[in-house]
């Protein structure tokens, strides 16, 4: 396959190698020992990501098929970026457009298919029942599969630590046929001939529109399909009554009543004016992770020897200043640990990079680059595919540095996580249902207690 998660770009079809190894690895790769899995990717391509600051917004909209951390599986245009399309749809069209579908467009979803979103049972956390919060998003097309033309990979889970940690358990239960999570994976995958985007590829110079509006979102979180309604004026959605409260409580109810001041002046002034409420506003919460894009670098651009005097375990990680602390704070968490040695590993691997937040390879050979020993899955802890019951394999892991950019304090009961795993479909299955949920395994430090 092309460089398709480092260009994020549309690519052409074409039958790779790496596509036919991952189909004989599930033959094969159930009958491996348990030992193999303490190996390193060392004889695969790995490719890492990495979040920085957005320097164009507008790259992040959904029919750019954005990879990106943070924020919401949604991005909203500016109005200046509205206007435009405004104009270049009267002139291409040759037809009126009204200014209720100028505001239409300053919300575009990030999700690839923006009708078909996942259900509510799909989307709260197993634990506390909270609509889980959006995590990060990566394109990865399979280029030899029509149906795999377009693919995107999703991460939710809930920022609750106590829930993380009850996660932590509950995924070693293999006879659970629905295990409680509170972290989720979603897979969904399109043809290159879809009702949602061009067969074309974008051309990423401003011109590029989306072809449909997709389901409306809730005005609190963002993330999920707002099928509740606002009773009183019929505007603001939500994903669940908790959301509706809380947007109700910290700033909907005076919005709510400009609305309905307005109902003694004409229809079409009461319509343009809840599109300009949508318009002028952002989503409610003020607790979700700040927004990044995910640069997407090949490992071995950075094999370069680090020099000898750097091996230390006390100054492997220690390449950037910005995450001195973060690192340094790990290291200490292991400094009398049986673990010492893995962690040490570990960090020489990651030191060639110390800010990469993502591992991901396609290659079926690929392994996690596990910090730890302990809490690790053997592949009876992997289940199979919930749609296909094929297995399931590694595809990528995010790293603990990611905690670091959204601002995560280092506090006991802060959210903390020694790796993410995600294992997906062997075959990225078609089912019928637009967003597959895949599996996630998540490796704690054992200095954290099982709730």
């Amino acid at each position: 396959m092309e460089s398709d998660l480092r260009s994020l770009r549309i690519t052409s079809i074409e039958k790779e190698e790496e596509d036919e190894e991952r189909e004989d690895f599930g033959k094969e790769g159930e009958q491996e020992d348990d030992e193999d899995d303490e190996e390193e990717e060392d004889e695969v391509e790995v490719t890492l990501g990495f979040a920085e600051k957005p320097k164009n917004p507008c790259l992040l909209l959904r029919h750019l098929f954005p990879s990106k951390a943070g924020g919401v599986p949604v991005k909203k245009l500016s109005f200046f970026y509205s206007l435009f399309i405004f104009f270049i749809l009267r002139i291409v069209l040759s037809s009126y457009i009204s200014l209720q579908a100028l505001f239409q467009f300053q919300h575009t979803q990030a999700w690839l298919d923006p009708v078909d979103l996942p259900a509510e049972k799909s989307f709260t956390c197993g634990f506390c029942r909270e609509p889980l919060q959006f995590l990060l998003q990566i394109y990865a097309p399979i280029s030899d599969k029509e149906y795999t033309f377009h693919r995107m990979l999703y991460v939710f889970m809930c920022p609750s630590m106590s829930c993380l940690l009850k996660d932590q358990h509950e995924q070693w239960k293999r006879t659970v046929e629905n295990p409680c999570r509170s972290v989720k994976i979603f897979r969904c995958q399109l043809p290159r001939s879809n009702p949602f985007y061009s067969s074309e590829p974008p051309k990423r110079n401003g011109t590029d529109i989306p072809t449909i509006t997709g389901a409306p979102l809730c005005c609190w979180c963002g993330s999920w399909k707002g099928d509740k309604v606002c009773g009183s004026c019929k505007n603001a959605r939500y994903c669940s009554a908790k959301h509706q409260s809380l947007h109700w409580r910290l700033g909907h109810k005076i919005e709510c009543s400009k609305i309905l001041n307005l109902s003694e002046t004409s229809a079409s002034c009461i319509v343009n004016a809840k599109a300009k409420v949508r318009a002028t506003k952002k989503y409610a919460s003020n607790s979700l992770w700040p927004e990044y894009e995910i640069i997407i670098e090949e490992e071995c651009t950075f094999d370069s020897e680090i020099p000898e005097d750097n091996r230390s375990i006390t100054s492997l990680a220690f390449t950037s200043n910005r995450i001195d602390e973060t690192y340094q704070l790990l290291s200490d968490k292991f400094e009398a640990d049986t673990d010492k040695k893995v962690w040490a590993s570990f960090q020489e691997r990651i030191a060639k990079a110390p800010e990469q937040v993502l591992r991901y390879c396609q290659d079926p050979a690929a392994k996690p680059l596990w910090p730890l020993t302990i809490g690790r899955p053997s592949k009876e802890d992997i289940p199979r595919c919930n749609y296909c019951k094929g297995p399931l394999c590694y595809e990528f892991q995010i790293m603990p540095q990611l905690l670091f950019y959204f601002g995560v304090k280092n506090d006991p009961d802060s959210l903390d996580w020694g790796t993410i795993v995600a294992y997906t479909c062997l075959a990225s299955c078609d089912a019928s249902i637009s967003y597959k949920e895949e599996f996630a395994w998540v490796q704690l430090y054992p200095t954290a207690t099982v709730a």
